[in-house]
């Protein structure tokens, strides 16, 4: 008997051919042993054996002939291991890496911006960009001269259980009264309204923030302070701005139940605005503007006097708002898209 045939193969199942087990495959394949019978031998399939016997073919006699070599089936099996694993693009993609850097720092867009507009504005083609899961990797490997702690969520996420408070105040007209279809974000004109403070003082400006649902335009009005009186005054202002549109770009809004918001649904009976108030406690039936309002702390953090901000940098903050491409509008922004519904209501008028 061959001293190979009848050598022990440590081959356990799951695990790659070694060079030892091809020789075995070579030998029992001389002897005329079948496919399940090599299998058993090697402690696998039978599908793994053919497999086998098919790549490591030689030819014989100019091609007339052909025969398993378990050299030549090793040399294959070694240069296809050279292509396997996932291959990072980040040095092959250079220049699309930059575009990211520059926009992320220069401008504040986030990762999922930069790769979007990339290719909605036709800058990169698909196969010159990668992925955001990817890029939020490279950050997390240090690839990028983005670095973990440059992401404005990070550090801020809440992990704290939610409680539920008693004693809730109810003003107007609520949030359950409001007709389903708005939740659907196909009608322009249902706004979001909420309050961004500064200093906890009363001596303090305040900032009134406006955020439409269809196409997430954002507004930041400064006010006098957070009493009702300033934002009815503000709300005064806005009107007379738009005039007789007013109807058709205010069809409803939708606040909280603080105080500064008590004389609200005045509006209801200058206009055909409709005002809805959300339940108690619960800011996340408004998380639009809440969450704008967040965009706003990465530039007036909280416990800083809004006063010490000039009109120039608010404006400056609600414009870069507005100018930040966004996913869920194809990665437009939401000026662009407002414009538009603008130009509508205005041809129409």
């Amino acid at each position: 008997m061959n001293s190979l045939n009848s050598t022990i193969s440590n081959h356990q199942k799951g695990q790659h051919l070694a060079l030892q087990d091809r020789v075995i495959i070579q030998v029992l394949r001389q002897q005329g042993q079948s496919l399940r019978q090599i299998a058993a031998s090697l402690n696998c399939s039978p599908a793994t054996v053919k497999y086998e016997l098919g790549r490591g073919q030689i030819a014989l006699y100019h091609g007339q002939r052909h025969r398993y070599d378990a050299q030549a089936a090793q040399r294959c099996y070694q240069a296809r291991r050279l292509n396997c694993g996932r291959k990072q693009a980040c040095l092959a993609k250079t220049r699309f890496i930059k575009y990211v850097e520059a926009h992320f720092f220069k401008h504040g867009w986030s990762l999922d911006a930069c790769v979007g507009r990339a290719l909605a504005s036709g800058k990169f083609t698909r196969a010159e960009t990668v992925c955001t899961k990817t890029l939020y990797h490279y950050v997390e490997r240090g690839l990028l001269q983005i670095k973990a702690t440059d992401l404005p969520e990070c550090l801020s996420r809440k992990t704290k259980a939610k409680r539920v408070r008693q004693h809730k105040c109810r003003l107007g007209r609520s949030i359950s009264e409001r007709p389903a279809a708005i939740n659907q974000r196909r009608e322009f004109g249902h706004w979001e309204c909420d309050l961004v403070l500064g200093h906890k003082t009363k001596d303090d400006q305040a900032l009134l923030t406006l955020y439409e649902r269809m196409t997430r335009k954002f507004m930041i009005i400064p006010i006098k302070d957070k009493t009702a009186a300033s934002v009815m005054t503000a709300f005064k202002i806005l009107r007379s701005h738009y005039q007789e549109y007013w109807n058709e770009v205010f069809k409803t809004i939708t606040t909280d139940n603080g105080s500064e918001f008590a004389d609200l649904a005045q509006l209801e009976r200058v206009s055909q605005t409709l005002v809805y108030y959300a339940h108690p406690y619960t800011s996340c039936e408004k998380g639009g503007v809440e969450r704008h309002n967040r965009l706003i702390r990465r530039f007036i953090p909280k416990g800083k006097y809004i006063k010490d901000y000039d009109m120039i940098q608010i404006y400056g903050i609600e414009e870069w708002c507005n100018n930040l491409p966004r996913k869920i509008l194809a990665y437009h922004t939401p000026d662009e898209l407002y414009e538009k519904r603008l130009d509508c209501i205005y041809q129409i008028k």
